[in-house]
């Protein structure tokens, strides 16, 4: 399915380090903008939660292409998390594919790499168990992805130059487990059920350990995708229609509002100096500027 894409100028004056304008509205308010993330060259990706695509949008262009087309997958196939690794010319993202003749409906779904320069795609892995969701992921410093599994609160790896993820972390507390980002070289992951968020410990020898309780000092309703950059995470809060800032001290995570009055957002992704949001219910991506 091909949805057309508008970029609208003159809603919002910012010095941006990317030539997007503040805001990408989806004509189709249908086509649900899960996740986003950009390349080095300026270009946003965006995939839907309502298709088999995957769109991009050039730097220096109003005009959104599609960039991968799954629509040969079975009928019902759409997108979740997508992720730039700019250091092997990765795109990652998160496919989602029902299957056939279950009810309620069950999802075989895959970890699949894209070349970022031609769309091509590079690799692919299954997740383990007969219904699965492949959510989101992050680049840790050893290089390796890391990937949740919301359906089965667990956590896989993908080291380097693996050709399948192994589990790294199944754990009652990962229930719901969505949004996983680094930061100072620790890893955090949310909880979109639960309104949660943990870091995980992990021993000399590599082993995670127990997911730890990271106090939060507001109620965040629904954290979704998140990021980290600048010392924060930053946090799409998807039932609270927010896109917030944590900046952790120990055990605890203060909030700031960033951006309130949203319609689903789901996705968040820093990029120089603008914060790029999704807008799920709306068909919208937007960007405002990154807090100092």
């Amino acid at each position: 399915m091909h949805i057309r894409l508008t970029i609208l100028f003159g809603l919002l004056v910012l010095p941006f380090s990317i030539a997007h304008a503040a805001e990408i509205v989806v004509h189709n308010e249908k086509s649900q903008p899960e996740s986003l993330s950009v390349a080095p060259d300026g270009a946003l990706i965006i995939g839907s939660a309502s298709s088999p695509i995957i769109y991009r949008v050039a730097k220096g262009t109003t005009t959104a292409r599609l960039f991968v087309d799954a629509s040969s997958e079975r009928t019902g196939t759409f997108f979740f998390g997508q992720l730039i690794d700019a250091s092997t010319g990765t795109l990652w993202a998160c496919q989602l594919t029902p299957r056939a003749d279950t009810t309620p409906v069950t999802r075989q779904t895959s970890l699949r790499g894209f070349d970022l320069t031609t769309g091509k795609e590079k690799f692919r892995w299954t997740l383990p168990g007969e219904n699965s969701t492949c959510n989101d992921f992050a680049i840790g410093p050893d290089k390796a992805l890391y990937i949740s599994d919301t359906a089965n609160a667990k956590l896989y790896r993908l080291a380097p130059g693996a050709q399948a993820a192994e589990l790294y972390l199944e754990h009652r507390l990962l229930s719901g487990v969505d949004g996983v980002a680094f930061l100072d070289g620790a890893l955090y992951v949310n909880s979109v059920v639960f309104n949660k968020l943990y870091r995980i410990p992990v021993d000399p020898a590599g082993k995670p350990g127990v997911p730890v309780d990271i106090w939060m000092d507001a109620f965040v309703d629904g954290p979704d995708g998140m990021r980290a950059a600048d010392g924060k995470l930053f946090v799409a809060e998807n039932r609270g229609g927010k896109v917030i800032a944590l900046t952790i001290t120990g055990n605890t995570a203060h909030v700031t509002l960033l951006k309130s009055g949203l319609k689903t957002p789901t996705a968040v992704e820093p990029a120089g100096n603008v914060l790029w949001y999704s807008e799920r219910a709306l068909g919208k991506v937007a960007s405002l500027p990154m807090p100092r």
